[in-house]
C-alpha cells in the first residue's frame, strides 16, 4: 500500500503591518508612508495653530479701525459694524426687517418641507398660494402699507437664497420634462430637447446673463424692459434645467427595463408609469449628484452681479472697499462669506444622506 502523505494547508496570516497597526496600516504601515504621515499631520497641526491664532488669540473683537490697525490678528469690528449691508445690500435701512423677517420665513418653510411626513399636495399648494406671494410681498412692498422696495435694492442673503431656491425649484420639474422628452421615442420631441440640454451646457452661466442682460433689451419694443432680477431668475432656470435633466436621465437609464415592462403589462399608460413606477425609482438614484449640483448653483448665484445684482459675496466684496477699513480688514468679510456658504452647504450634504437612508429604510 502506498504510503499516504499528509497535505500540509498553508495558513495564511495577516502581515506585520497590519497586525501592528489596525486601523492605521494604511498610513504607517512602511516608512514611506509613516513619513508622509507625520509631515502631514506637521503641516495641519502648523496651519491650524496659526489660524486659531489669527482667528481668536491675536484677533480683535471690540474696538474700531485704529485697535485692529495696531493688531495682527483679525478684525471683527469689521464683520460687526458691516453686518447689516453684507446680510441686506443696498436694501432701505429702516426697512431692513421686512428681509429679515422673509429669510426667517423662507428658513422655517424650507425645514419643514424637508420632513418626509409633510410631503402632500397640500404642502406644494402651501408654497405657490401662500408661501412665495408672501415672500414677493414682504421683499417688493406696495402691499398693506409697506413701502415699494425696487428689485435694484434687493441684495445679500435674502437675494441669494431666493434665487436659488426659486430657480432650482422652477428648474427640477423643467429637467425632468427635459430628461422625459430626452429620452423619448418621438424624433422631434427628443431633437428639441437634445438641441437645447446642449446648447445650454456648452455655455458658461455667466455668458448666459450676459445676453440677459445686454441682448435681451434689444428684442424688447420700444420703451420695453424685463425687470433685472426676472432675467437673472430665468437664465437660473434655463441653466440649471439643462443640468438636472442629464441627472434625471443618467437615473432613468438606471432604472431596469423590466420596470417598464411591469408597468405596461398593469395597463398602466406611458404618463402612468413613469410617475408611479420609473420616475420614483430614477430620483431616488440621483439623489447625491443633484444635491452636489443644488450646492453648486447655490454658490453660483454670485455672478448675478453682471445683471447689476448683488448677491450676499458681492455685498462682502464692496464692503471690503469701505476707505475706513481698507487695508486693515482684507480676510475677514471672505472668511465670514465662507462660513456662511459652507454651513449651508454641508446642511445641504447632510440632508442628502438622510434622504438616502430614509428611502434605503422606507423601501427595504
Amino acid at each position: 500500500m502506498a504510503d499516504t502523505q499528509t497535505l500540509s494547508v498553508p495558513v495564511l496570516r495577516p502581515a506585520a503591518p497590519a497586525r501592528r497597526f489596525g486601523l492605521l496600516a494604511p498610513y504607517f504601515g512602511t516608512p514611506a508612508n509613516s513619513l508622509v504621515s507625520l509631515l502631514s499631520i506637521a503641516f495641519i497641526f502648523l496651519g491650524a495653530k496659526l489660524a486659531f491664532g489669527w482667528l481668536f488669540i491675536d484677533a480683535v473683537f471690540h474696538g474700531d479701525a485704529a485697535d485692529c490697525k495696531a493688531s495682527s490678528g483679525a478684525c471683527w469690528p469689521f464683520v460687526a459694524e458691516k453686518l447689516r449691508y453684507m446680510v441686506f445690500g443696498f436694501y432701505p435701512f429702516e426697512e431692513q426687517w421686512r428681509p429679515l423677517v422673509a429669510l426667517l420665513i423662507l428658513l422655517a418653510s424650507c425645514l419643514v418641507s424637508m420632513i418626509p411626513r409633510f410631503w402632500s399636495r397640500a404642502l406644494l399648494c402651501a408654497w405657490v398660494i401662500a408661501i412665495l406671494p408672501l415672500l414677493y410681498v414682504l421683499m417688493a412692498g406696495g402691499f398693506f402699507g409697506l413701502s415699494d422696495v425696487p428689485t435694484t435694492k434687493w441684495g445679500g442673503l435674502p437675494l441669494s437664497f431666493m434665487l436659488s431656491f426659486v430657480g432650482l425649484a422652477c428648474a427640477l420639474p423643467l429637467g425632468i420634462g427635459l430628461a422625459l422628452a430626452r429620452a423619448s421615442s418621438l424624433p422631434a420631441i427628443r431633437v428639441l430637447a437634445v438641441g437645447f440640454i446642449e446648447i445650454v451646457r456648452g455655455v458658461p452661466l455667466i455668458s448666459i446673463l450676459f445676453m440677459a442682460t445686454v441682448m435681451l433689451p434689444l428684442f424688447m419694443p420700444d420703451g420695453g424692459t424685463v425687470d433685472k432680477l426676472l432675467r437673472a431668475q430665468v437664465a437660473i432656470i434655463l441653466f440649471a434645467s439643462a443640468y438636472i435633466a442629464e441627472i434625471v436621465r443618467g437615473g432613468l437609464q438606471d432604472v431596469p427595463k423590466g420596470q417598464f415592462e411591469a408597468g405596461y403589462s398593469l395597463g398602466l399608460h406611458y404618463w402612468q408609469v413613469m410617475r408611479k413606477i420609473v420616475l420614483p425609482q430614477a430620483l431616488k438614484k440621483v439623489i447625491p449628484p443633484m444635491v452636489g449640483l443644488f450646492i453648486g448653483f447655490f454658490q453660483d448665484t454670485t455672478l448675478v452681479t453682471i445683471v447689476g445684482l448683488l448677491d450676499f459675496l458681492d455685498t462682502v466684496r464692496s464692503a471690503l472697499r469701505d476707505p475706513e477699513w481698507q487695508g486693515i480688514a482684507v480676510l475677514e468679510g471672505y472668511v465670514f462669506a465662507a462660513a456662511v456658504y459652507f454651513a449651508f452647504s454641508a446642511l445641504m450634504g447632510i440632508y442628502s444622506r438622510f434622504l438616502e437612508q430614509h428611502f434605503r429604510i422606507t423601501h427595504a
